[in-house]
């Protein structure tokens, strides 16, 4: 919206397919810079090995297949999800459906934060999105309407123009597009995830390291680029 537009041409579609790949390249980029500087500090001399062992070769059973999928797979994650999802949709709805004075608790809560989230390219908003969105990252843009338009629920819009259009009335621009995507690239971990690092590792340490190390990679990253572009007048 903010950077190919609403084409459908040729020109269109390779503009886009360039930015995605810019942003793919810049995630892997950062996860070898950050293995690299991790392997020089904390985890200097620790050794690592791989071990692979290919298990004898059997004739598939379809019927095993398909019970151990849904029992081991299927049912495992989704069980997890909404172990933390149905708290974390009762929050949101509880933010956003009691005031306090004149405005919502939600209100009070991005308030509270835009002044911080200013200083990364984002604001209170859109933090409080990320913060929401713990349980699944694909609840962050829906809190983001819901927040912007008052809404005591989550809304979606099929209408990209009026999207970009209540975006740019709520003060988006060009930088806060920006910050968004890299903050939407480099932050903590769904709650699943975080859940299975901690079954993994059988330690805090490292899940709080795995939400941590993202989180503040994410953030140095847009207040450098936030702060680069105000330096030279460019937001």
């Amino acid at each position: 919206m903010f950077f190919v537009g609403f084409g459908t041409g040729p020109a269109s579609g390779l503009l886009s397919t360039l930015l995605l790949t810019g942003v793919i390249v810049l995630g892997v980029g950062m996860t070898f810079a950050v293995s690299r500087l991790l392997s020089g500090t904390i985890l200097k001399g620790v050794p690592s090995s791989f071990t692979l062992e290919l298990p004898p070769y059997r004739r598939p059973q379809v019927g095993k297949v398909i019970v151990r999928s849904i029992f081991d797979r299927t049912l495992f994650v989704l069980g997890r999800a909404a172990a933390v999802a149905a708290p974390a949709g009762l929050l949101i709805w509880l933010l956003a459906n009691i005031t306090v004075g004149d405005a919502s608790l939600l209100a009070h809560c991005t308030g509270f934060l835009d002044p911080f989230a200013r200083l990364f390219g984002l604001d209170g908003v859109i933090l409080m999105a990320f913060i929401l969105g713990f349980p699944a990252n694909e609840i962050v843009i829906p809190i983001i309407i819901m927040s912007y338009m008052a809404t005591g629920s989550l809304v979606e819009m099929d209408n990209l123009g009026a999207l970009k259009e209540l975006l740019t009335n709520n003060g988006w621009t060009w930088l806060t597009a920006v910050c968004t995507m890299l903050f939407s690239l480099m932050h903590w971990p769904c709650s699943t995830t975080c859940l299975t690092i901690r079954k993994e590792t059988g330690s805090l340490k490292w899940t709080a390291a795995s939400v941590l190390l993202p989180t503040a990679a994410g953030l140095l990253l847009c207040g450098a680029v936030a702060g680069t572009a105000r330096l030279f007048g460019l937001a």
